[in-house]
């Protein structure tokens, strides 16, 4: 059974992340009856699948939380908000029993029985309608106090449905004392015996206090797949009940505990789930690979001294289908690792609504973009990064809903989080409607660390930017959500670290918006190949506005920073880089040079090159895991030629030519520039 673990356990976790979205909509207020059935049926495919796979503690737990999910759905309980908080709590618990058994650990057990004691507490309350304690249907048998006789002969396919009886009578034996008598009456001759049949049939007296939908919903499993008689016992004698007509009875006692949990040493294996559809056009191109791997091998099995014109023509035209294959393929495979970000962004509605019970405040939350598409790698890491913005949004962003009413706004806040495409780029927001930034407590901090000197007045960006240095805070209280002055500068490393860029924008008393910027893939990217002297760089295309041959007389010098380019009416910076990179030039004429205009998140520059040489698409090496950290290059790659070129960092390029005035200057020949 262990090869199904993992999907087991990749559906029990996807099946929370639905019960926890619907205790949400719940707690909002939201309690219609499918919004109960789609809780009720997770947390049930939950037990019944770790019935089935023995994870008993995992199963037991979850079965005092489908008791009280039934009761909402039949109506004999209110959906109270006390209730839903104390779900949400459960699901947190399941999660980490789930983590647990799948990591071969042991679960907080403090935690677990605490919670489980708060869920009986509840059900045995006096908010519920009828008596919790009596689950039972109408189903024919009634209830019985007394226990129950089953008998049970499973059909010769039942165990190639992936149900086995030893785990259906080990829940049997977790509601009350079970006898198991064996009926070999179905066994055939030991050469005719089949692995994968089941040829036994059972009969079980199950004796306690045990509801008749109890027991059904042990046997519901393998309904249609097996003879299954269950009657009330008449009488519970204190004793063994039947024996086996041979004289030698093959009766097993399980006693009422649960049983030890088994300890696997399995890891998580990280996967993706992939539509048929990306699929099935892999396959497409796969098969047009074949027919051109046919093709070119005619080609190349023909005779060279005989190869004439029509040959060459069939190579060439080969050579063209293989590369739009290739293409193809590269960007099939790259869809496939694409997921969309409301993986990212499921978590916030309730990391808000704890904190806002927390916190004391009140705030609805918006996701907006949530199906826009990025790659895995790129998800996963920022994640932290986002949770660490939207806890700050939470504590220091949005006020109270005394000071929000005071300052004449709505008691609730509103904290919106959005995804969208721009250009080769992700483009996140989380934007609030609180407080904003004190511009002038942040000011004051920062020449108080010496960020700032005492004649400087830098402007509102730039002071909002100084959050991002290492250590600054202006709280005036340390809480566990913020305020340790720890975190932000973190944010803008990771976020760097993905070649990305975070900026922020606030206004005082209407709110404040933190855009992040992030490319769709870390693994491949179009990029414009550049000669610079001898050298070969690459710049990626999505950063490139346009490019053209210098007019020394739209350069100017300014005094202590670096030259500027008249471009229409915008002065541009630009950044020489022969001299930036200590490259020699190709030619010594200024005039046959030419400028690259390129954009990031952090404004504009001019790039001084040789050539323009083409376009192609690169796989990126990491320069730091394979060499070390270089500034203003971000990569690098192997060419055709089997050369390998440096990859330029747009972004870090601009803070270089921000952060050293005059590095990259141009040298201008032939006169100076007007």
């Amino acid at each position: 059974m262990s090869q199904f673990h993992q999907v087991f356990f990749e559906e029990s976790f996807e099946g929370l992340e639905n019960m926890e979205s619907a205790l949400l909509d719940l707690n909002r207020g939201e309690a219609d009856a499918e919004t109960i059935n789609t809780i009720f049926r997770a947390a049930h495919s939950i037990k019944g699948g770790s019935g089935t796979f023995g994870f008993v503690e995992v199963a037991g737990f979850t079965h005092v939380m489908e008791t009280l999910l039934d009761q909402m759905r039949d109506g004999r309980r209110e959906v109270t908000g006390q209730a839903v908080d104390l779900l949400l709590a459960s699901v947190d618990v399941v999660r980490e029993l789930l983590g647990a058994v799948r990591d071969g650990q042991t679960p907080d057990q403090e935690r677990v029985a605490s919670t489980r004691s708060a869920l009986e507490s509840l059900l045995d309350g006096a908010d519920a309608v009828g008596d919790n304690r009596q689950m039972a249907g109408d189903h024919g048998g009634g209830e019985s106090m007394g226990g129950w006789r089953i008998r049970f002969r499973p059909h010769p396919h039942l165990m190639q449905t992936g149900n086995d009886p030893v785990r259906m009578f080990r829940e049997l034996a977790a509601l009350g004392e079970l006898q198991v008598e064996a009926d070999l009456s179905g066994l055939p001759a030991f050469e005719d015996l089949s692995p994968e049949e089941a040829c036994l049939g059972w009969s079980l007296v199950l004796r306690g206090e045990v509801a008749r939908e109890q027991v059904d919903e042990i046997f519901e499993w393998v309904e249609g797949d097996c003879e299954l008689d269950i009657e009330a016992l008449d009488v519970a004698p204190p004793d063994g009940g039947d024996k086996a007509t041979d004289g030698a009875p093959d009766v097993a006692v399980v006693p009422r505990k649960e049983a030890g949990r088994a300890k696997t040493g399995g890891t998580e294996t990280s996967s993706i789930r992939v539509g048929i559809d990306k699929i099935d056009a892999l396959i497409n191109i796969v098969g047009e690979l074949v027919i051109t791997q046919s093709m070119l091998g005619q080609v190349g099995g023909s005779d060279f001294d005989s190869f004439d014109q029509a040959a060459f023509e069939r190579l060439r035209d080969g050579l063209a289908d293989l590369e739009r294959n290739t293409r193809e393929l590269q960007e099939g495979v790259m869809r496939i690792r694409m997921l969309p970000i409301s993986f990212s962004f499921n978590r916030f509605p309730r990391l808000v609504h704890d904190l806002s019970q927390k916190l004391g405040k009140q705030v609805e939350l918006r996701l907006s973009g949530e199906h826009t598409e990025l790659d895995k790698t790129v998800l996963e890491k920022i994640g932290d990064p986002l949770v660490h913005l939207v806890r700050n949004s939470m504590d220091h962003g949005i006020e109270t809903p005394e000071r929000r009413h005071a300052a004449g706004k709505p008691e609730t806040g509103i904290l919106h989080l959005n995804a969208y495409h721009q250009g080769g780029n992700i483009v996140i927001e989380i934007s609030d409607d609180g407080a904003g930034f004190n511009h002038e407590k942040i000011l004051a901090k920062a020449r108080e660390r010496g960020l700032v000197g005492p004649g400087e007045e830098p402007g509102e960006e730039d002071i909002s930017d100084l959050i991002f240095q290492p250590g600054f805070s202006t709280a005036d209280e340390v809480s566990d959500v913020s305020g340790r002055g720890v975190g932000m500068d973190v944010v803008r490393r990771n976020i760097k670290d993905l070649g990305g860029s975070v900026e922020v924008r606030s206004r005082q008393g209407e709110g404040t918006t933190f855009t992040i910027r992030l490319p769709l893939t870390l693994a491949i990217l179009d990029g414009q190949l550049v000669q610079v002297g001898d050298a070969i760089y690459i710049i990626p295309l999505v950063s490139i506005v346009e490019s053209l041959q210098i007019d020394r007389r739209r350069v100017s010098s300014v005094a202590g920073q670096a030259d500027v380019y008249k471009l229409r009416d915008e002065y541009i910076p630009v950044i020489n880089l022969h001299d930036l990179f200590d490259v020699p030039r190709r030619s010594g004429d200024f005039a046959e040079s030419l400028l690259v205009v390129v954009e990031g998140s952090n404004g504009r520059i001019g790039l001084v090159i040789d050539d323009l040489l083409g376009q192609q698409q690169v796989v990126i090496k990491s320069l730091e895991s394979n060499f070390r950290p270089v500034e203003g290059l971000s990569g690098a790659t192997i060419l055709g030629d089997g050369t390998v070129a440096l990859i330029i960092d747009v972004a870090g390029l601009i803070e270089l030519g921000r952060n050293r005035p005059g590095s990259g200057r141009l040298q201008l020949l032939n006169g100076d520039a007007a």
